[in-house]
């Protein structure tokens, strides 16, 4: 029997992330008829020890034999398991948020990627807001959110066509210490400024009610990057306003034969289809693709990397193929408003599908991220 080990993390706003990330794989997988592999577990907390990180995988490859191991992990950790991995002639799939730029765009032909590309879509974000006329803009994001390098995509982005970041304002992580109150004097020092802004789970829930109390009618203008557009997030969110916009990795909306069955399957074990069920859905239909290459390569990594590289297939957001250069999956990405739905909550209205993905992808992964780092090693979303 055939084995796929799954490295599992946990959430304290995303709760359920860890079941989300094991049915989107096991459903994945029985829809593509290959319900007899087994698929192993291990736990690896929020991601932020690199030494129990590496000790779940090691177990995974030593112990359960496992063909090839999936992780929702980032960049850094899975540089730490690239040794592991190239000594053991296995490969790694990671589940990728997108949240993090690495320094350097990795190539190793033992790890791939497969990503929701929350720093790709900020920079799209913020190539909206510079469309619609925005010259001035402000970074409204949270301590836990602002320590991930989309915040360098998004900004950056926006003074590359032309913007100026004129204030930024960066609140806590607390109920008691997140607010919005000194937007008040920076958007009456810059009263035409688009607000850039990076929020995940709970937050975007706080964000969304504080806007509502703090500027009840105003509709300023806000732009979000996919994970300020998650949709279990937005429906309990209070719906603060018009003029609220963004880039979302994928929606329930989205109208396909393949997003249907991903919806009506998920739904049918009592789950909610969110962004960690569809990532480790489509993770699936890569994994068996590494498995079937395995048998033909005789567990050759490198021409089994070539073959991969080539793989596209069409899943529940649209077409997926690879970047040969970076290892890294390549997804559509959706042009979106947050509309009001008949309880005053938020959902998303399609807009449609962002044109230029791949271009902006390469325009990423050749910035120059100017000595700016990271200092979070948790799987975004983690903590």
């Amino acid at each position: 029997m055939q084995v796929i080990g799954i490295l599992l993390s946990r959430s304290t706003y995303y709760q359920t992330i860890g079941f989300d990330l094991y049915e989107g794989l096991r459903s994945g997988l029985k829809q593509l008829g290959r319900s007899d592999i087994k698929i192993v577990t291990e736990n690896i907390g929020f991601g932020t020890d690199k030494q129990q990180c590496y000790r779940s995988a090691e177990k995974l490859l030593l112990e359960e034999n496992a063909s090839i191991v999936i992780a929702y992990i980032g960049h850094r950790t899975a540089q730490l398991l690239r040794p592991l991995f190239l000594a053991a002639n296995k490969i790694l799939i990671v589940l990728d948020a997108g949240a993090n730029m690495p320094h350097e765009w990795p190539t190793c032909p033992n790890i791939f990627y497969h990503s929701l590309h929350n720093s790709l879509g900020a920079s799209l974000a913020a190539k909206e807001a510079t469309n619609d006329g925005y010259k001035n803009a402000g970074m409204v994001t949270g301590y836990y959110d602002a320590g991930y390098l989309h915040t360098y995509s998004i900004s950056k982005t926006f003074q590359d066509n032309g913007g100026t970041i004129a204030f930024n304002h960066a609140t806590g992580y607390k109920t008691d210490d997140f607010t919005m109150e000194p937007l008040k004097e920076h958007l009456t020092n810059f009263p035409e400024s688009a607000l850039l802004s990076i929020f995940s789970g709970d937050y975007v829930e706080w964000y969304f009610e504080q806007i509502k109390n703090t500027f009840e009618g105003k509709n300023l203008p806000i732009y979000l990057p996919p994970f300020g557009l998650e949709e279990t997030m937005l429906g309990n969110s209070i719906y603060p306003g018009k003029n609220i916009k963004g880039i979302a990795a994928w929606s329930k909306k989205i109208k396909s034969t393949e997003n249907q069955i991903f919806i009506e399957t998920i739904t049918e074990l009592g789950k909610i289809p969110n962004l960690f069920s569809l990532l480790s859905w489509e993770s699936a239909t890569i994994a068996l693709r590494a498995l079937e290459l395995s048998d033909e390569h005789k567990n050759n990594v490198s021409n089994i990397a070539q073959d991969l590289q080539s793989l596209s297939f069409i899943s529940p957001r649209g077409e997926i193929y690879f970047d040969p250069k970076t290892n890294t999956s390549i997804s559509p990405l959706y042009k979106v408003a947050v509309i009001s739905d008949n309880e005053g909550k938020c959902e998303l209205q399609l807009e449609g599908e962002v044109t230029e993905v791949n271009e902006q992808y390469k325009k990423l992964t050749n910035q120059d991220l100017d000595q700016t780092t990271s200092a979070w090693f948790n799987s975004y979303v983690c903590i």
